[in-house]
Formats: structure tokens, C-alpha cells, sequence
């Protein structure tokens, strides 16, 4: 008998960790289907970064949502009233959570991929968050993570009729920035694809001033490689 495929949802966000997370479930066997979102995020140019990737990863299956989450804001990410900050003082400080937080998102997108593998007879989600570096995200932890499995084991008609059990994937949760790029480059992950910046300019280079360009620089440094995205200002 021919061996059983084996299918998975990604989650694809268009920049650096994701993509590296997908060649990850590509690299394990998986079959993988994409969920990207346009959510309302004032740096769309990520959602065309998402389709090169899943282009690049030969991602058959690979679908744009769209959310409207400027309905909520809270976020600068959501809302053009609230400055994405930029050069901040110290990377590694997690005891705030910063203002590029997006209330309640990676619980939105699981809930979508969730949703989308149950229809697929599907029980592996790869998402790519990340605990190690700066973020200071909530729904980044291994905790958030441990939570949203044991409800996706509770609340769907395919674990209920014994089909499945749902596992959800961070296979770069402990990794350091440089150690994700690392890895990556042994998979053949094309980074030049990829966009990390919350603040592009109206050519789409990245700021090289946000945190998250910071962070994938300082990655890039630590990895000893040279980022191939265009910045206007890169600042270590």
C-alpha cells in the first residue's frame, strides 16, 4: 500500500521565522497547505513575501484570509494613529509588552488553521513564534502554545469521532534568532524573499530601525551572514 501523506497547516506570515518553519515541515515530510492574512496590517508587503516563500517551498495549496482587525486596533501594527517605535534601547527587556503587539492574533490565526486542518482530515499546525529573543508577545509562549493544543483536543468533531489528535508545531521556539537563519540556510531558505520590517517605506525597503528589523540583523550578525533585503537605515 502506498504510504499515507502525511498534511499539515502553516502558517505563513511572509517573514523570516515562518518561512524557516515551513522549510522545517517540508524538510519532515509534511504535505504543507499555507494560511497567510491580510488583517489589516499597515506592512502588507509581507503578504507578497508570504506567496514568494510559498512559491519558493512549492506550497500548492497556499491561501490569503482576510480579517479586518483595524476594527479593534490596539496595535501599531492595526492602527496608523500609534507610531511604530524605533531605535529602542534594549532588545533583550521583555518585561513590557511592546505596542507592535496585535491583541489576541496568533489566537485569530490558530483558530483559522485549526479550522482549516479539521476540514483537510489534517492534525499537525506548524506556527513559527519564538520565546528566546525580544518580542515579549503573549501568544509567543510555550505556555500559549500548550493551552491552544489542549482546546483544539477539546472543541473539534474530529478528535470527538477518534480521527485524530491535534499537535501544534514551534519547532523554532527556543532558537536564538542567529540559530533559526542557521538553520534555515541548511534547508535552502531563501531570506531575500522574506520581510521582517513593521515600517516600510513606500518602496517597500525595510526601516532597519524597528525592533523587528533590529532583531533580524542582530540574527544575521550572530549567524556571521549579510542580510540580502534592502533597508533604508540599518542600525544594529
Amino acid at each position: 500500500m502506498p504510504e499515507k501523506i502525511k498534511k499539515a497547516v502553516i502558517l505563513l506570515s511572509g517573514g523570516l521565522d515562518s518561512a524557516t518553519t515551513a522549510a522545517i515541515a517540508k524538510s519532515e515530510g509534511f504535505d504543507l497547505y499555507g494560511l497567510t492574512f491580510k488583517y489589516g496590517q499597515r506592512h502588507k508587503i509581507e503578504i507578497e513575501s508570504a506567496k514568494k516563500v510559498a512559491k519558493f517551498l512549492n506550497i500548492a495549496d497556499h491561501r490569503i484570509i482576510d480579517i479586518d482587525l483595524t476594527s479593534f486596533g490596539g496595535s501599531a501594527l492595526t492602527d496608523l494613529n500609534i507610531a511604530v517605535p524605533k531605535d529602542g534601547a534594549d532588545l533583550e527587556n521583555t518585561n513590557q509588552i511592546p505596542i507592535t503587539y496585535v491583541p489576541a492574533r496568533n489566537t485569530i490565526f490558530l483558530s483559522y488553521a485549526l479550522a482549516f486542518a479539521e476540514v483537510l482530515e489534517a492534525f499537525d499546525i506548524f506556527i513559527g513564534v519564538n520565546m528566546t529573543d525580544y518580542s515579549g508577545y503573549p501568544d509567543c509562549r510555550a505556555e500559549f502554545i500548550s493551552a491552544f493544543e489542549k482546546m483544539a483536543n477539546l472543541a473539534t468533531a474530529a478528535v470527538i469521532e477518534n480521527k485524530g489528535k491535534y499537535k501544534i508545531h514551534t519547532p523554532i521556539i527556543n532558537m536564538s534568532k542567529g540559530q533559526i537563519i542557521i538553520k534555515g540556510i541548511e534547508l535552502g531558505v531563501d531570506y531575500s524573499l522574506t520581510h521582517s520590517c513593521y515600517a516600510p517605506d513606500e518602496f517597500g525597503r525595510s526601516c532597519g530601525r524597528c525592533d523587528s528589523c533590529r532583531l533580524r540583523l542582530k540574527g544575521f550578525a550572530e549567524a556571521d551572514l549579510a542580510d540580502t533585503v534592502e533597508y533604508v537605515d540599518a542600525k544594529k
